[in-house]
């Protein structure tokens, strides 16, 4: 997996936009990196006044462990929803958006199994 350029390059890029009179580009080609990056390490100067690197990956909160509680009534209370409709109902009513795998780790997580009964499942004669 590729890393991250050095704060040293960083810093020398931003010193030439900034205080050396060079354009973005003109930088980027002169320190041998792409202008996407040279364009957005000063524009994260601009906007957060910050020259380190914005960092990659690492842990995001799940965005339905807030809705823990409502979930688990609404489960309770209907037992055959599908996770569609449960994504669509949290969308509505709560105004989270959470597709259906999302769903389904936090039901895994939780240790909720939404499996059919083996005695409904049979049919016909014995």
């Amino acid at each position: 997996m590729p890393r991250a350029y050095s704060q040293d390059l960083r810093d020398r890029v931003i010193d030439a936009v900034l205080h050396g009179g060079e354009s973005r580009r003109g930088a980027s080609r002169r320190f041998g990196v792409s202008e996407a990056s040279a364009i957005k390490w000063v524009q994260r100067l601009e906007r957060a006044g910050d020259r380190q690197c914005a960092g990659t990956g690492g842990h995001r909160p799940s965005k339905v462990k807030p809705e823990r509680a409502w979930l688990l009534a609404t489960i309770a209370a209907e037992p055959d929803i599908t996770l569609t409709a449960l994504s669509a109902r949290l969308l509505a009513e709560r105004g989270v958006r959470a597709d259906t795998s999302m769903l389904s780790r936090f039901f895994i997580r939780e240790g909720i199994s939404c499996k059919k009964k083996r005695a409904s499942v049979r049919a016909g004669s014995a």
